[in-house]
This record gives structure tokens, sequence and C-alpha cells, in this order.
């Protein structure tokens, strides 16, 4: 084991090589996502500040914001007791951390027997603006 990668190696991946990781804005603690790494995500994250996820649909590293220009600056990295959860205090550039154009992911609620939009996660830009129409 090479001492650079030796704080690699403390993590428990799971059987998939990936590590959950939660993303919460550094500024005011808000839970802005949740992703996924591998070892090669991570350590980009590391290398280049910005946040590098593994993304499971696409089966390919995606740099967050690669086609938004919402990229996420890391401000702080933690591993949990378990070694099996990391949290990623970012800086959300542009304010819009899901491809829906809301700052939040977490923007469906649960009330009345089924989901509906929080009235606290306004859509803040429409995503063919941001992507582009499909």
């Amino acid at each position: 084991m090479t001492r650079e990668n030796n704080w690699l190696d403390r993590i428990r991946w799971n059987v998939d090589g990936l590590l959950p990781v939660v993303v919460q804005d550094a500024e005011n603690g808000k839970i802005l996502m949740l992703a996924w790494m591998n070892r090669e995500a991570l350590q980009q994250t590391v290398a280049c500040g910005e946040a590098v996820y593994w993304s499971r649909s696409r089966k390919r590293l995606w740099h967050k914001g690669e086609s938004s220009g919402h990229v996420q600056r890391v401000r702080d990295i933690r591993l949990d007791c378990d070694a099996d959860t990391l949290l990623l205090q970012v800086e959300q550039v542009g304010g819009i951390a899901c491809h829906t154009g809301r700052n939040s992911c977490f923007y469906l609620q649960y009330g009345e027997g089924d989901w509906h939009e929080a009235a606290d996660e306004p859509v803040l830009k429409a995503p063919d603006e941001i992507y582009g129409e499909s």
C-alpha cells in the first residue's frame, strides 16, 4: 500500500466500489443532494477542488456542473464513523444543485398520502434554460 493511497484504503467502499456522498451547502447547512463516488471520483475531487461523482445511470465519472455550469467548489470533506459515507460541504455555484433547476434535489415533500413539490423549493431556472431544449 502506497502512502498516497492510504487515505482511500481507509474507506469502506460498497460491493460496487462506490460510496454514498451527502452534499451540504457549506454556508447554510442545507442538504443539496445525495450522490455516489468511486475511488477515481474522490481522487479527482480532491485534486481539482470541485465535486466529481460517479454517475450510476451513465456509468461514468461526472464532474458536477459539466453541462450546467453549476459546479460545486469543495470546502470540506468528512468521512463518517463507519467509514462508509462521505459528507461533502460545498459552495454551490449559481445556487442550483438539482437538474430540475432547484437549489436542492430534496424538493418533494410527503403529505396527505402523496408526494408534492415543497413550496420552499421553487424552480430557480427552467431546465431547458440550463441545458437547452431536449
